[in-house]
């Protein structure tokens, strides 16, 4: 067989720029590395030694699904989400909230999760001594029943607060550009929450089915 000369020389100068994807990496070493912060239940903690949770046991189901080895990798919150950018983890199963500016660094599975955080309105209002306003500059944790969302930076707090529902979107965040990865992700949840699985999970862990708005 003959080859255009022209062809030649473009095949050598194609290879350097082809790039993995996501799942052939996690099947080429038989294990999807999992990134969560080990210490939040009910989503990961130990319990007599050892590891588990909500986000631990979701990991495990996710694995088998997709037929490899569930590899939980136990970081901290300054590491974790950079980890799964730079490439460190594949993912990271830590309650995560499906929000804007995390969709702008990664790419998201299809939710897993709901749940309607409450949150204290800010009201700018004065406040005596000795009152609520000595909350001024703290770090308020937002949580419905044992769901830990986020804090907030707290400026001043209504002695009645006015609060409304609002409700959080967990998905799992992973590196940007890896289509046939979250294909592979989504038919996995999509099969557990199928199945009933994933129900079951959070009935476990979260005393209520949260996989549904």
């Amino acid at each position: 067989m003959r080859f255009l000369p022209g062809l030649m020389l473009l095949l050598p100068l194609a290879s350097p720029f082809a790039q993995a994807e996501l799942i052939d990496d996690v099947n080429d070493r038989g294990e999807l590395r999992i990134a969560l912060e080990g210490d939040m239940p009910p989503f990961s903690f130990k319990q007599d030694g050892r590891l588990t949770g909500f986000d631990v046991e979701l990991g495990e189901l996710l694995a088998q699904e997709l037929e490899v080895h569930p590899s939980i990798l136990v970081t901290d919150s300054a590491d974790l989400l950079p980890g799964v950018e730079s490439g460190k983890y594949d993912v990271a199963i830590n309650h995560i909230a499906l929000t804007p500016e995390l969709q702008d660094r990664f790419d998201f599975s299809e939710p897993y999760s709901h749940t309607q955080a409450q949150k204290i309105a800010r009201k700018e209002t004065p406040h005596p001594a000795n009152t609520l306003a000595t909350l001024q500059g703290q770090l308020l944790g937002v949580a419905q029943g044992s769901q830990f969302v986020e804090h907030q930076p707290l400026v001043t707090v209504a002695q009645k607060p006015p609060v409304t529902d609002e409700e959080v979107t967990l998905a799992i965040p992973f590196q940007k550009g890896n289509p046939a990865f979250q294909a592979s992700l989504d038919k996995a949840l999509q099969r557990i929450k199928a199945d009933g699985r994933l129900e079951a999970l959070s009935q476990k862990w979260l005393v209520g089915d949260a996989t549904q708005p």
